[in-house]
């Protein structure tokens, strides 16, 4: 399969893509539109993933592989817990660090040790808003022919969030970087775009703007969709906490395979640029606003390109809402008071889009995209609810780490130093 650049410059195939991470003209590679497919995708997650992935590696390099790198990076479960016959929360966060990004980070781990060859080492860079650096440092840390670089906002992560990030080392690098996580990104693109650079230290992105992270992000869509068709429930929607877009955009993805998923809307904290996108049409990145969902704090969200590339009428095929931060501290009160559950801030945005459309008399199936374990927000929930969040063992391990990071100005030159 070839997959051809956003801005139409490059095409790659699809290890190819996988390996560069950002396409050499500063676009994002996009795979073609496959036909909806009406087959067994199976019983379980695994093979459900097997079978929706297989086809955009079609003589491929890695085709052989999908099995076993499905099984490698799937080695935990996505499942649904229903509040009631209209609504569930799918938990995305039963990974080693406990949050969603779990998935698309131990798949791309895997995919890249079967692209790099013996003896080279590949550096992985990585801009994060809180979780997707942990994700990443836990796939790739002590895998042979990998240096990590984290780059994330100091100040602007939680303490348990930051905790992990400097939890690994070994071949994990993690900066805290004094801006942004916007800035973060803007300097990973900008190493990316150095040729010399990308040659001289074989770089690749580990952020959603890859493609290995971000299509095995559309198999948890496809298996929560299937279990509702199984257990004879009404077509779902979702409902998805996002900052960068990708988790929203590989729900799109999986719909457009024919998967049976009803709308699909996006839940923001303050950082509002995606809901005046899927209200107007028009994308205007805005300056980043700090919230209690700070994992969601993007005022530039990458694959907003992507989005519009492949969604021109993108009004016609998402929704949009936003909470503030004390929505956000109310949604995670009541989820305690009325369900006996603690939600991350994140998952809080999504509840409380979904309560106003509630409100508003909507009566369809509702899926929240569970995307973070609360107890890795504990300063934030554990006040809200008044009980600590138990904490999950692989997320205690972590903690009881010691933890470092190095402080790093927010331009790329700086980045560029350190990768020598």
């Amino acid at each position: 399969m070839i997959v051809h650049s956003t801005r139409g410059a490059s095409s790659a195939s699809l290890s190819e893509a996988i390996a560069q991470g950002l396409a050499p003209d500063g676009g994002l590679y996009m795979p073609p539109q496959l036909p909806p497919r009406a087959i067994d995708w199976g019983p379980d997650l695994r093979t459900r993933a097997t079978n929706l992935l297989a086809p955009y590696f079609a003589d491929d390099a890695l085709s052989a592989h999908v099995p076993a790198i499905v099984a490698e990076a799937f080695n935990f479960d996505a499942p649904l817990r229903w509040l009631d016959e209209r609504t569930a929360l799918l938990e995305l966060f039963h990974g080693p660090t406990a949050a969603f990004k779990d998935f698309g980070a131990r798949f791309l781990a895997a995919t890249l040790a079967r692209l790099v060859p013996a003896g080279a080492t590949t550096t992985v860079l990585v801009a994060t808003s809180g979780d997707t650096g942990a994700a990443v440092a836990s796939a790739f840390h002590g895998r042979p022919g990998f240096r990590v670089v984290i780059l994330y906002p100091e100040g602007r992560v939680s303490p348990r969030q930051a905790h992990q990030l400097g939890a690994f080392g070994d071949n994990v690098q993690a900066c805290r970087v004094a801006g942004t996580f916007d800035d973060c990104q803007a300097m990973v693109k900008t190493a990316l775009g150095n040729r010399d650079l990308v040659q001289r230290h074989r770089l690749t992105s580990a952020n959603s703007i890859s493609l290995g992270r971000l299509l095995p992000q559309m198999a948890y869509y496809a298996h929560a969709a299937l279990a509702c068709a199984k257990a004879e429930r009404a077509l779902p929607s979702f409902i998805v906490p996002t900052g960068n877009l990708g988790n929203a955009f590989a729900c799109l993805l999986a719909r457009e395979r024919g998967l049976p998923i009803g709308r699909v809307m996006l839940a923001t904290n303050a950082n509002r640029a995606l809901v005046a996108l899927a209200a107007t049409g028009r994308y205007e990145p805005s300056k980043t606003i700090a919230t209690l969902a700070n994992a969601m704090d993007v005022g530039a969200p990458s694959n907003a390109e992507r989005l519009l590339a492949r969604f021109p009428n993108v009004q016609r095929v998402i929704d949009a809402d936003w909470a503030d931060d004390e929505a956000i501290r109310e949604a995670i009160r009541r989820a305690h008071a009325e369900h006996g559950l603690a939600i991350c801030p994140h998952t809080a945005c999504g509840m409380e889009v979904l309560r106003r459309r509630r409100e508003r008399g909507d009566t369809d199936t509702w899926v929240v995209a569970a995307t973070a374990h609360a107890a890795k927000f504990d300063t934030v929930v554990e006040p809200i609810i008044g009980a600590p969040v138990p904490v999950p063992e692989p997320l205690a391990r972590l903690l009881a780490s010691p933890s470092h990071s190095m402080p790093m100005s927010a331009d790329a030159a700086a980045l560029m130093r350190l990768l020598g």
